[in-house]
């Protein structure tokens, strides 16, 4: 093929990958099962492409997930997950481990396999994928702290696993205190360089005036390659880095925020699209029938057992530590919303690519990752919502928090900021005067219907309103609480309790 012919069938995959975006959010279906479905009907099977690097599709894969990840970090609001921070890594180190030998003992005597295999395998099924749990989850109508967990722990999870897989597939074989040590280490490096690039990213873009508004998401973008880069290069865990420096950004007064999370969410879908579609074109349907049953009896031990497991004890974990009590609705809850997506896939090819495994072996495990995630989110991505409203954990009629937008006023050390009013939001219907912001922020335009006009202080603000509201820099955070606290609980938000961090 050429490359214009390349290029064009790449423009249509995106086209109809864009518009497959829209059933798959009305269906509740994760988007990634019709993006797979675009790979095996151009690969081996369908248009004959064909794509069988394992080696290129790791590196594209991580790539790919890097990206994920700084999108998952730049949209993660702080004040939602901080209180979830313990049981989240609870979840995500003793539960990753917890998980990983619940699967492997089964798999190791029920699918007769050695005992390197089953820890592998169950060590590619331990992570939650952040991709899955992000573009789920945050439709649903979820109490903070629980959203919280679950988004947190997408976040920190694949970190411990990716070691834990590496550390598998090479042909030395780590004691158990060697390979702990070396993950904590890995962590705690990782840990630091994201926490390290996070603030001094936060820093230089609120000291140096760029001079387009465009600039800004690339340097964050690239402030996050550096995270992910500079932990690899001092063997910590990149993708801990990448989310740690991304949150930072995403959670601190920088410019054009709004913007960098509209780029980065794109890139995001982008990596996404691509990397679903790399890995149907390197899955091989004529071999997936052998691979069939083994895959159902283990993600059937996924989620019926290590699953709930890792969750009850780590539920105990923190109970006993006096960080948190997750009651059994929470913790059912929790059990089924462990969504496994690109990652399990991605981590699949770190054996396939590695030549201290027998390559029908790792061809063996890749495939039945494959059904795995196949038939197990089809069946656990449609029913969440049933699944939250069965156990109580959903809210309903949710307000959905503002997006503030903001670009510096250098001379005048104030900010501009940008809040559209979404739907269900309480401001509908409050006048300008009611907001009582600081005495040095003011409502200074509003966009509406296509109309710009002055308000005045009776003005009532409707929804899909676009509030343009100049701040000091000293007032501004004050300024973005009480828009979220009225938009969440209405102008007698101080009342409820309501302090919109």
């Amino acid at each position: 093929m050429s490359w214009n012919n390349w290029l064009l069938l790449g423009a249509m995959i995106l086209i109809a990958a864009v518009v497959a975006v829209r059933v798959t959010h009305w269906s509740g279906l994760p988007s990634l099962l019709i993006f797979l479905g675009f790979g095996l009907l151009i690969g081996e099977s369908g248009l004959g492409i064909q794509f069988d690097d394992a080696q290129l599709a790791q590196q594209l894969g991580l790539v790919a997930l890097a990206i994920i990840l700084a999108e998952g970090g730049l949209t993660t609001t702080w004040s939602h997950v901080k209180g979830s921070i313990p049981t989240a890594v609870v979840l995500a180190t003793a539960g990753v481990g917890v998980s990983i030998a619940a699967v492997a003992v089964p798999a190791r005597f029920l699918l007769d396999m050695d005992w390197r295999t089953s820890l592998l395998l169950g060590a590619i099924l331990a992570s939650t994928d952040a991709a899955a749990v992000f573009s789920v989850l945050r439709r649903l109508p979820l109490p903070r702290r629980l959203s919280g967990i679950l988004e947190a722990e997408s976040g920190f999870n694949d970190a411990p696993v990716v070691i834990a897989v590496m550390l598998l597939s090479t042909n030395a074989t780590p004691s158990i205190g060697s390979a702990l040590a070396e993950v904590v280490l890995e962590l705690a490096i990782g840990a630091c360089v994201g926490l390290v690039v996070g603030q001094l990213g936060v820093y230089a873009l609120r000291h140096i005036a760029l001079p387009a508004s465009g600039l800004y998401p690339i340097a964050v973008l690239a402030l996050a390659f550096v995270a992910y880069a500079g932990a690899a290069q001092l063997h910590g865990s990149g993708f801990l880095a990448v989310y740690l420096a991304a949150l930072v950004m995403g959670n601190s007064r920088m410019p054009h925020r709004a913007a960098s999370r509209s780029f980065t969410e794109g890139l995001a879908w982008l990596a996404q699209i691509g990397l679903f579609v790399m890995l149907g074109m390197l899955a091989s349907p004529s071999k997936m029938p052998s691979a069939i049953i083994p895959g159902l009896v283990a993600g059937l031990i996924l989620v019926a057992v290590a699953r709930p497991l890792s969750i009850v004890l780590s539920a105990l974990l923190v109970r006993l530590a006096g960080v948190d009590r997750l009651n059994w609705r929470e913790q059912a809850f929790l059990s089924w919303a462990g969504l496994r997506g690109a990652v399990p896939i991605v981590l699949a090819t770190i054996p396939w690519a590695a030549t201290s495994i027998d390559d029908a072996t790792a061809r063996f495990v890749f495939d039945q990752v494959f059904v795995i995630v196949v038939v197990y989110t089809l069946l656990q991505g449609p029913t969440l919502p049933w699944v939250a409203r069965l156990l109580g954990v959903a809210i309903p009629d949710q307000a959905r928090d503002l997006d503030v937008e903001s670009a510096p006023l250098e001379e005048l050390k104030a900010d501009l900021l940008q809040i559209k009013v979404p739907p269900s939001s309480r401001l509908h219907g409050v006048e300008i005067f009611e907001l009582r912001l600081p005495s040095d922020a003011q409502v200074t335009l509003i966009v509406r219907d296509g109309r710009t006009f002055v308000p005045s202080e009776t003005t009532r603000i409707r929804t899909d309103d676009q509030l343009l509201v100049v701040a000091t820099a000293a007032c501004r955070e004050t300024v973005e609480r009480r828009m979220r606290a009225i938009s969440r609980r209405g102008k007698l938000a101080g009342w409820f309790g309501e302090s919109g961090t």
